[in-house]
């Protein structure tokens, strides 16, 4: 009985993200109202709430699964390198793919509560994982890690904004190619001097 609970709860949350999804292409985010998704879920109004404290929480939790594609993308890329500090930040080019899937979604965004929730959400996923990327890499001794964090996150959404609002017409691996190399040039420099820096112990050591 638990697992058939939890695949009609499963059933119904999907539903719902879908009723969202299309109605928000129809209406636009700020337009909709619960009563609107429940309709078009053909989902009860206590089933709704069950699941969610209303549409900004439905929203919110939809960004679990651009949490979950990002890991999996990440944990494909590092299974396929031998050293993945010398190529930080991979989970970047699924990120792109997965805005331009939801370009139109996001557009209907920019500029409302939906579009600061949407964007708080992406930071702090983007956060986690840059944290997780470069926590091997990076010390705070130069600059303080969670400046770069910062530095790397707020550069993506803006590279992610410039791209939705001046150049529609990039590919998702056009505008990753410019964000990386704006990123990866002063990453590789501030990790290759850490790892100077690192050495320099041991060769004055052999020098003694």
């Amino acid at each position: 009985m638990p697992r058939e609970i939890d695949r009609r709860s499963a059933r119904t949350r999907k539903a719902l993200h879908q009723a969202l999804l299309e109605l928000m292409l129809r209406k636009g985010y700020e337009a909709l109202s619960v009563q609107d998704i429940i309709d078009e879920a053909d989902v009860g109004r206590s089933t709704f709430y069950a699941h969610y404290t209303g549409k900004e929480d439905l929203l919110r939790s939809g960004f679990q699964m651009l949490r979950e594609e990002l890991t999996e993308a990440r944990s494909a890329s590092h299974a396929g390198a031998e050293a993945s500090h010398d190529d930080p930040l991979r989970f970047s080019a699924a990120m792109f793919e997965h805005a331009a899937r939801y370009a139109d979604h996001f557009r209907t965004m920019i500029g409302g509560r939906g579009g600061a929730v949407a964007e708080n959400e992406i930071r702090l996923i983007l956060s986690e994982m840059v944290r997780q990327e470069l926590s091997s890499t990076l010390q705070d001794d130069a600059i303080p890690r969670d400046f770069v964090v910062q530095f790397v996150v707020g550069t993506f959404l803006t590279a992610l904004n410039w791209w939705f609002e001046r150049k529609p017409k990039l590919s998702p691996s056009q505008v990753d190619a410019m964000f990386r190399s704006l990123v990866l040039g002063g990453l590789a420099q501030m990790m290759g001097e850490e790892r100077r820096q690192a050495a320099q112990p041991a060769a004055g050591h052999d020098n003694d």
